[in-house]
């Protein structure tokens, strides 16, 4: 029927109207700032970088590999790689970077950077405050300011924190049992080179 649709519309407004008045779950608006509503999980908003223990440069996820600088399409990320190199969560010195800035003025929330990342260093936060007066150095995040705990990421990522701690500590644990299969390995070799009898000198030619 011609005007069905808007006859549907206007009568879901109407019933959330009159509805607002008795029913409290239909009270949609919230007196901001001083009430806020929970983001959902799902929620993104600019990124952060990933830090592991209480130390956010010794547990930063992040190798400085510049995958995330190259595919950001609005070229809104900046990385100097270090010179040298600390451990990461399996032991393995890698870079970090002595650099990481975030120009969240021109960053679209697209996501590029944490989907690409290979090492879950990078992820979405969630905070939309963040006004300021300064357009530009105000909005220029540098890594001490993008850092943020696994503790936080748990808390505004639940589901997606607890995959990924378990998908690296799974990774951790097959990193430690080769190094522990290759230790039994040349321990065996070793042992076995000791046990074999070095072979028989040669019998000296008789002089003529």
């Amino acid at each position: 029927m011609l005007g069905e649709g808007i006859v549907k519309g206007l009568a879901e407004t109407a019933r959330n109207f009159i509805g607002s008045y008795v029913e409290e779950e239909r009270l949609t608006t919230v007196q901001y700032p001083e009430e806020r509503l929970p983001a959902k999980e799902a929620a993104r908003n600019f990124p952060f970088l990933v830090f592991d223990g209480n130390d956010p440069h010794a547990g930063l996820r992040c190798v400085a590999c510049l995958i995330c600088e190259k595919e950001c399409p609005p070229q809104c990320i900046y990385i100097e790689k270090s010179k040298d190199k600390k451990p990461d969560y399996i032991g393995k010195p890698q870079f970090y970077p002595a650099t990481f800035d975030i120009d969240v003025s021109v960053c679209m929330s697209c996501q590029i950077c944490v989907e690409v990342c290979p090492f879950d260093a990078i992820k979405m936060d969630t905070e939309y405050e963040l006004s300021n007066t300064d357009r530009f150095g105000g909005l220029l995040f540098n890594k001490h300011q993008l850092a943020k705990s696994n503790e936080q990421y748990h808390k505004i990522h639940p589901t997606e924190a607890a995959e990924v701690d378990g998908r690296l500590a799974a990774e951790k644990a097959k990193a430690e049992a080769k190094v522990k299969a290759d230790a039994e390995a040349k321990a065996k070799a070793a042992a076995a080179k000791a046990a074999t009898p070095p072979p028989p000198k040669p019998a000296p030619v008789p002089a003529r």
